[in-house]
């Protein structure tokens, strides 16, 4: 079976850095696009960032400059290392297969996320 499985989250202070990690089994995960994609308390799905096979890399505008996704595949890990905190940042962060620029659940695979809470 599919598992994604998201970790790292917390609160944290403005200004302050996560690294969120999303363990892969069940697939090929070298072989596939992976995204980050959040979701804000009582907003709709946002893509944050994709990352190919070939590790070329996009970002959202809102985290550019501020966030790195990366992957590792021999542990068939994501990565998202995020600096600068907002308190707009605050969301569940999920993990997915494929390039989730519109982000659909009906579209691939999604972890169930982990919660990042930006406050002072």
């Amino acid at each position: 079976d599919v598992q994604l499985v998201e970790s790292g989250g917390g609160l944290v202070q403005p200004g302050e850095s996560l690294r969120l990690s999303c363990a892969a089994s069940g697939f090929t995960f070298g072989a596939l696009t992976m995204s980050w994609v959040r979701q804000a308390p009582g907003k709709g799905l946002e893509w944050v960032a994709w990352i190919t096979n070939g590790d070329l890399t996009s970002y959202a505008g809102s985290v550019k400059g501020r966030f790195t996704i990366s992957r590792d595949n021999a542990k068939n890990t994501l990565y998202l290392q995020m600096t600068g905190l907002k308190t707009e940042d605050t969301a569940v962060y999920s993990c997915a297969t494929g390039f989730q620029n519109v982000p659909s659940r009906d579209r691939g695979y999604w972890g169930l996320g982990t919660q990042v809470t930006v406050s002072s």
